[in-house]
């Protein structure tokens, strides 16, 4: 297992429910010379808005629902604008599913270019049924699709062989590994594709992540900066039309906040990542994992919209 790397300061400074703290030393400003207009006073930070009673009640909340469903709950939410977060079992593992096409989708943005974008694949009919759901590309044997094509099917419709031939792009599973660790996240454990990425092995840290590793690279690729505006805005496009998440964040998020997100789910584990925007366009990123303890036991789509509920209520101020 790897050593989780530092994440971004806003969610290492605030994870007060895990009991986790942090964060970098200040640049001390070099004093102004006599000619110079002097610089004006740093903006002072905006005041926390989420009371340690508001955490508290979180975190009783999300331990009922681990009582009530036999689970083990796992969510980190941060508001990119102030930094404030709300954490629950933030550093602890489960396995990703297919919230991971969301970050194979944007390293495809990252990383392939014009052209390159438009080359067309083909496959089989059982590569199709090899990798289970493939709702897009099963139809699609005779003609194939466009690269891009794959990467907007395997976010909107959560197509795992369209996932599997975005990784071929992009280097494989090892490859997406690498570029999550440029990026920061050197938690995240990308070793397989699909449908063996949804197979954890008990003690196995492969094909896991964290929630507060999930939040943390969510904010940076939708950032602005690392795919650049225009690639930026097509993932958001992509994640607004997840056909797969209207049961989950977006169920739990509070009337008028806008979701766009990436589910993912397999047995008992049921995720998903989202960015939520209130309505005075503050933006909060969101990463709900969860996994039933009994064996063999289903996952259930109100858990994570139950849980995403209960931490969006404390930003709902």
């Amino acid at each position: 297992m790897r050593a989780t790397a530092p994440l971004v300061a806003g969610i290492v400074a605030a994870l007060a429910l895990t009991g986790c703290s942090g964060g970098s030393p200040g640049t001390t400003p070099t004093a102004p010379s006599p000619t110079r207009t002097p610089t004006s006073a740093p903006t002072p930070s905006p005041t926390p808005t989420i009371t340690a009673a508001d955490r508290a009640a979180v975190a009783r909340t999300l331990a009922d629902l681990e009582r009530e469903y036999d689970a083990t709950v796992g969510v980190v939410a941060t508001d990119t604008t102030t930094g404030e977060t709300v954490a629950y079992n933030g550093d602890r593992r489960f396995g990703y599913a297919s919230t991971l096409k969301a970050f194979a989708a944007a390293q495809f943005l990252r990383a392939v270019h014009g052209a390159d974008r438009d080359e067309r694949v083909r496959w089989s009919a059982a590569d199709a049924t090899a990798a289970g759901h493939s709702p897009v590309t099963s139809e699609h044997v005779a003609d194939g699709l466009t690269v891009a094509q794959l990467a907007e099917a395997a976010v909107r419709q959560s197509d795992n062989l369209a996932l599997n031939l975005v990784l071929d792009r992009i280097g494989g599973p090892a490859g997406l590994d690498r570029a999550l660790a440029e990026l920061g996240d050197r938690t995240t454990e990308v070793v397989h594709d699909e449908p063996a990425l949804n197979t954890i092995e008990p003690g196995s840290t492969e094909d896991t992540t964290t929630p507060a590793a999930f939040a943390a690279t969510l904010a940076t690729v939708l950032d602005g900066q690392t795919l650049g505006r225009s690639d930026t805005a097509l993932l958001e496009h992509w994640m607004s039309g997840n056909t797969t998440g209207d049961t989950l964040v977006r169920a739990g998020a509070p009337d008028g906040w806008t979701v766009v997100d990436k589910s993912g789910g397999a047995g008992g584990i049921r995720n998903d990542v989202a960015r939520v925007t209130r309505p005075d366009g503050g933006p909060i990123v969101i990463a709900v994992l969860t996994t039933r303890n009994a064996p063999d036991t289903a996952y259930d789509d109100a858990l994570v919209a139950r849980s995403a509920a209960a931490v969006l209520d404390a930003f709902d101020g």
